[in-house]
Order: C-alpha cells, then structure tokens, then sequence
C-alpha cells in the first residue's frame, strides 16, 4: 500500500507552466506580476519564481475579466484583480456583480437603440417639422456640431437635398429622424461601419433584419472592430464577467477546504 506524506509541501509551478496553461507567453505571466494582478510570488534560493495554484487561478481570473470594452472605464476591472491578488474574493465578488450590472445596462442601451432603429426603419414618424431646416439649425435641434454632420453625410450615411437656388443643405423630417437614429446608435456604442452597413441594406428597401445586417460584418470588410458587432461583443463580455463569477465561487470552495 501507498503510504503519502499529509505534510508534503504543495507543488510548484514555473512561469512557463502557468503561461501554458493559459495559453499566453511567459512574459504576460510576468507582466501580470509585476502590475499586482498575482499575488507575490516568491522565490527559490537561485531566483526562480515559485508560482502555486492560487497563481494560477488568479492568472486566469485575470485573462477572463481583462477584455475590451470595459463599460464606466476599465478602473473597476483593475480594482476588482487587486482585492483578487490580495487574497480578498469577497470583495473581488462584489466588484464582479457590479461590474456585471454595468455591461447588463450597456446592452440596455443598445437594445433601445435598436427598438428605436426598427421603429424608424418601418416608417413610424419620430419628428414632427413643418419646414426644412439649414444645417446649423439642424445641429442644433439633435444636440451635435456641424462638423458631425458633415462627416456623416461625407461617409455616406446621410444623403442631404440642397436648394437649388443657393445649394444649402435642407433637413427635413426625413433627416433629422434619420440623423436621430444614427446619433442614438454611435451613443451606444455601434461604429461608423456597422451603421453604414445596416443603412445601405435599409436603402436598398430591406427593412427586415436591420439588428442582424448591424451585427454582421461583410467579408470584404477589411477591418473588424468590436464596435462593429456591438450586441455580439456585449453578449460576449456579460457571458465572460459570468465567468469570473463562478471563477470566485471555485476559488473561495478551494480556499475554505
């Protein structure tokens, strides 16, 4: 029979054990440290970094949590590492839920953004104008700059009539709504792309799956952002806060035993 000794000392881990088993370069690992995402690590008598498994569950917290974007700013997401290393998972926790109450009301907002986008699209008036209106009238009455509106009709996103006798740009209620919309979703948190992308189906008179067009980048598109699948992107990061959660409950069980 096997006999073990209860009082053996726990194992070990290298920095390279820790960067592969969570598929990063070692370097991370030490940068991690060295930011006070870790707990102290300390050393063998040559110098070597003696990491353990509350290591490594925290390198691991931290590769969960530490994800663009980071709703009200990235300070809680740091905050929330810091109590982790300092061994205080409870507040760590509590930090996590409210950062998760964060992202849940950014999706929120994006949700509104899209119901209002639908309503709009399907030919619900959202503004009630009796004359068109010149530019700086126009910027006035959506609470932006002219600048801004120039760049959306440069990229494409507004077609704006002109006078025929002095060549002004006219808003009518057909702009000013359709202006509204665009505004209301680079607010909450959609690109300039996904936007164009999702306007040049509607023009094209498809009116069906606006909120799927938005969230789906073309093939051709060459550059991918997170902002140009932004419910997808926000689907994504309230499912990895939900990680770190149960990431707290394993590692709080492991401490108690």
């Amino acid at each position: 029979m096997a006999h073990f000794n209860v009082n053996m000392p726990p194992r070990h881990l290298r920095t390279s054990d820790i960067a592969k088993a969570v598929g990063v370069h070692p370097n991370t690992v030490r940068l991690y440290e060295e930011w006070g995402y870790l707990s102290p690590v300390p050393r063998s008598h040559s110098g070597y970094r003696l990491f353990s498994e509350i290591h490594l569950d925290q390198m691991r917290l931290a590769r969960t949590i530490l994800n663009w974007p980071y709703p009200g700013g990235k300070t809680l997401v740091i905050e929330l590492l810091y109590k982790s290393a300092a061994g205080d998972l409870g507040g760590a926790s509590e930090l996590a839920y409210t950062y998760l109450a964060r992202v849940r009301a950014e999706r929120t907002h994006a949700e509104a953004a899209i119901e209002f986008l639908e309503q709009w699209a399907h030919g619900q008036a959202i503004e009630s104008m009796t004359a068109p209106l010149l530019i700086g009238k126009a910027a006035e009455r959506l609470g932006v700059s002219v600048d801004r509106l120039r760049n959306w009709e440069r990229n494409g996103l507004l077609d704006v009539p002109r006078n025929p006798d002095n060549s002004y740009r006219l808003y009518s209620a057909h702009e000013i709504g359709r202006a509204r919309v665009i505004r209301m979703l680079i607010q909450t948190g959609y690109s300039l792309m996904s936007i164009l992308r999702m306007l040049q189906h509607f023009d094209r008179g498809q009116t069906c799956a606006l909120r799927d067009v938005l969230d789906t980048p073309h093939p051709d598109e060459d550059v991918h952002s997170a902002a140009d699948r932004w419910i997808s992107t926000l689907a994504a990061l309230e499912q990895r806060v939900l990680d770190s959660i149960e990431q707290f409950k394993a590692m709080t069980n492991k401490h108690q035993k």
